[in-house]
């Protein structure tokens, strides 16, 4: 192997960024002057020309992005000492058993999550697994377990942090939650467990009785939330009092170019990471209905809540009817899911995602900006964003 200095990998995968963009500019310019002479023969040389140069261009981006990609084991070759050192200190056994240490992430990912991964250990270290004598009380073994394993899906990757111990009392998260005035005690009592969870993650929540050196003053989980959406990832959790808590982050693969949806509303052109669109509906064949005069979709099980992309962007305030958007596209992270009112489709296209620079600064509900084929520039929705703006309005 040779050494590469990380800031040549940096320019090179810029540089690939705006070869990708110059790619794009070129087929569009290319696809408009073919279907201007679609009966003419003198352009398929050129066709051919930019259809190689697309495949080239192609492969060249998988070999640099493949060049910045690293092995998760470089965070998780940290945590066996970690667990051991915790283990000791806490007086428990704990085994920490590590799976898929070889999957791969872009350096710029790689870089970011250890911080998020060693709160989530230590939790499941202090508040998860029991004590010896507290687990052969309940039948278990005195040693408890931790699993650590990363496997890649698709354009992303799955980090699970798993433990066998006592899991969460989500009585006691819903009764803490009315307590702090986050939820009703009525709404609390008609939420699902999985949204009861969700608790777990707000600035300051916490229900344990102790509070020690590593955890329990409830800072801390918010943050890793924060950390992993920043990432352009989410993490959910799932657990089960007296067996064990799971912890799932899913993060993608880069940071630097996606696969975009292009859609159109109110005039307005938008990128919607492909990745996170489930399906599309017809509005005229939808089964949709109002709760809290808010429109919902009814879509085989789900109840999905419908939104204006231009309203949650505040990119118009224009009104509009239902009948007006002929197209409802269901994007959904986890098991979460919304409708996306739009006027039309655009295409697929490859996208380099671009900072909206110091002037523009943190937009909620933009992942950033790109320059499209045509060379205009449109903004990238951050899905995570526009759940939090969803989850504020419906």
């Amino acid at each position: 192997t040779i050494r590469v200095d990380v800031e040549r990998l940096d320019t090179l995968m810029n540089m690939m960024g705006e070869l990708v963009l110059g790619r794009n500019s070129m087929v569009q310019t290319v696809n408009n002057l073919l279907t201007e002479h679609e009966n003419e023969n003198k352009y398929e040389k050129l066709a051919q020309s930019t259809n190689s140069i697309n495949f080239i261009t192609t492969e060249l981006q998988m070999a640099v992005m493949k060049m910045r990609m690293q092995p998760v084991g470089k965070v998780f070759k940290k945590f066996p000492r970690l667990v051991r050192d915790l283990s000791r200190d806490s007086k428990k056994e704990i085994a920490l058993q590590i799976t898929g240490e070889t999957t791969e992430l872009d350096k710029s990912v790689i870089e970011e999550i250890g911080d998020p991964l060693v709160h989530i250990i230590r939790n499941s270290c202090d508040h998860g697994i029991e004590s010896p004598e507290d687990r052969v009380a309940k039948g278990k073994s005195a040693q408890g377990t931790v699993k650590l394993s990363a496997v890649q899906e698709g354009s992303n990757i799955v980090i699970k942090i798993e433990d066998d111990g006592k899991g969460l009392d989500v009585d006691a998260i819903r009764a803490k939650a009315v307590e702090r005035k986050l939820v009703s005690e009525e709404d609390a009592q008609n939420m699902s467990n999985n949204d009861v969870f969700k608790f777990i993650f707000e600035a300051g929540f916490s229900t344990a009785k102790k509070i020690t050196d590593v955890s329990g003053r409830g800072v801390g989980m918010d943050v890793v939330r924060t950390n992993i959406e920043k990432l352009n990832g989410f993490i959910e959790l799932d657990s089960e009092l007296g067996k064990g808590t799971t912890i799932s982050i899913k993060l993608p693969l880069t940071l630097a170019i996606i696969q975009g949806l292009l859609v159109e509303s109110n005039d307005e052109v938008f990128i919607l990471p492909l990745s996170s669109v489930h399906e599309t509906v017809k509005t005229e064949q939808a089964e949709i209905y109002y709760a809290n005069k808010k429109p919902v979709l009814s879509l085989r099980e789900d109840v999905i809540p419908i939104v204006n992309l231009n309203h949650l962007l505040k990119a118009s305030t224009e009104t509009f009817t239902l009948a007006q958007k002929p197209y409802i596209v269901i994007v959904g992270l986890a098991e979460k899911k919304i409708g996306i009112m739009i006027d039309k489709f655009l295409g697929q296209e490859e996208v380099v995602i671009k900072s909206l620079g110091q002037y523009l600064g943190t937009t909620e509900g933009v992942a950033g900006a790109t320059i499209l084929g045509d060379g205009r520039i449109r903004l990238i929705v951050d899905l995570i964003g526009l759940f939090n703006i969803a989850k504020r309005i419906c």
